[in-house]
């Protein structure tokens, strides 16, 4: 005799199941085959209704006394466990669901929705092209070849590699070949992947921006780089600082729109940023994040046309189209390429090749270009109503930046942004302080360089839909100080 049993041909072939029955245990067989069959009812691997082997032909199975398998059928139905009918067998017996256990729904903690958001970092997103990208997608798919559902090239799509190194050449100066080009999930994976490589290069502290994005500088941080921060004035970063530096070899830098305080690096600066990475061998991260977005004048370039061995050029879709497409592009140099796919290829860091086609054939159909000239126009629109407003009704307020991007920066009176912040929560407006993107070493150490902090506000003209934009402006207007910071 057997200590265990698995129904399978004699389940199988009646009741469509396997089941495994443990007969070891105290009591005899007749106890462990009762015990066993119940704990298969009650654990639902015996459903209702399901027809069990006939006495004989399990107690066969078992080498077991027919009378054995018979008695303990027999007690089961008396316990319920279990019916029996004449010419239908021995089956499960319907059992009511068991009733959940009480649960304690978790309390939601209450956020309030701002009436208005003029916070950065979104582009309107209600503009986002449905019915063109739709249309881009039905063609991309149509036309992808059974390769596209497979892994694929850690690089990304080669579809959407040409159609970027076509549309960078031709819109922001960028050289480069599609081969070189890396797309990844946004910029923040882009950057992440930089941090990374650059470890490995055994480089251990990075330049940036005093003012910027602090998930950008987490980022860094989580791949090991200590950050030294640039001091800004009116004509970008102060790169002449990284000379001074001697264990900095690589610096992210926003040159054509410095964020937030929206200022491009001077031509000279960006010539001496060049010149120091050829000088000791660095890399200058080029973070191009709304390049298309100039409304005076001409886009400035790529710093990346300058020196395409020096610069690590970083592109993303998300204010040109929508943060949720989570597509972004690294322009390398030759020599990163096999490193940056190195790093690529120990984790997810993949994308959606259906997206990526989609997006390239967005581009090369011409919705890209078109979208974006709508866009810039809307938000010129929008930029030239804030500034009308600002210059009729806060003329003592500065306003900074407003030659490209979809925000400003509003200077106010000393000691009075946390004021302004405060009272437009209280009115329903969601806004950013400068105060917020400022990286600190240690406020010390900053002030010894000459650097001061000063109150401002970013005001994202670009967040909000159009119905909305006229209330968060009048909004704004209502919670800004007076002209003696009243």
């Amino acid at each position: 005799m057997r200590n265990s049993w698995a129904i399978s041909e004699a389940v199988a072939d009646v009741a469509g199941v396997d089941l495994h029955l443990d007969l070891s245990g105290p009591g005899g067989v007749r106890a462990a085959l009762i015990r066993a069959l119940r704990e298969a009812v009650r654990s639902g691997r015996l459903v209702a209704g399901t027809r069990l082997p006939s006495s004989r032909s399990l107690a066969t199975d078992l080498g077991l006394a027919r009378n054995t398998v018979a008695d303990a059928y027999g007690e089961l139905v008396a316990e319920g466990w279990l019916t029996a009918r004449q010419g239908s067998g021995t089956r499960v017996a319907p059992r009511p669901a068991p009733r959940p256990a009480a649960r304690r729904a978790r309390p939601v903690p209450a956020v309030a929705r701002p009436a208005y958001d003029l916070r950065p970092g979104s582009p309107d997103v209600s503009a986002f092209p449905r019915t063109a990208w739709l249309a881009a997608a039905r063609r991309a798919l149509s036309a992808a070849p059974h390769t596209a559902f497979g892994y694929g090239d850690g690089r990304g799509r080669p579809e959407l590699r040409a159609a970027l190194a076509d549309y960078l050449a031709r819109a922001r100066g960028v050289r480069t070949d599609p081969e070189r080009i890396v797309v990844c999930a946004g910029f923040m994976q882009g950057l992440a992947l930089l941090g990374r490589v650059l470890r490995r290069r055994g480089i251990a502290a990075a330049g940036i921006e005093r003012y910027g994005l602090w998930y950008h500088h987490q980022a860094l941080e989580r791949a090991g780089l200590r950050l030294s921060p640039l001091p800004l004035d009116e004509h970008g970063a102060q790169v002449a600082e990284l000379d001074d530096r001697t264990d900095l070899r690589a610096v992210l830098l926003s040159p054509a729109h410095q964020f937030p305080t929206g200022v491009p690096l001077h031509p000279g600066r960006r010539a001496a940023v060049v010149r120091w990475a050829s000088r000791v061998d660095g890399l200058i991260l080029e973070d191009d994040y709304d390049g298309e977005f100039r409304y005076d004048r001409q886009p400035v370039g790529a710093l990346q046309g300058l020196a395409p061995e020096q610069v690590v050029y970083c592109g993303t879709a998300s204010k040109s189209l929508a943060p949720g497409l989570r597509l972004g592009w690294l322009v390398l140099p030759e020599h990163l390429v096999d490193e940056v796919l190195a790093v690529k290829s120990t984790g997810e860091w993949g994308n959606s090749a259906l997206d990526q086609l989609t997006l390239a054939e967005f581009i090369n159909s011409g919705a890209y270009d078109r979208h974006v000239r709508s866009m810039r126009l809307r938000y010129r629109r929008r930029r030239d109503e804030l500034v009308a407003a600002l210059a009729g009704r806060a003329p003592h307020i500065g306003v900074t930046g407003i030659a490209a991007g979809l925000h400003v920066v509003l200077r106010l009176p000393p000691g009075t942004e946390q004021d302004v912040l405060r009272a437009a929560a209280w009115d329903g407006l969601a806004m950013d302080g400068l105060s917020r993107f400022r990286y600190s070493e240690g406020e010390d150490e900053a002030e010894d360089r000459g650097e001061r902090a000063f109150d401002g506000l970013i005001v994202a003209y670009g967040t909000p839909p159009d119905h909305a934009f006229p209330g968060a402006l009048e909004a704004l207007l209502r919670v800004l100080p007076g002209p003696a910071g009243g």
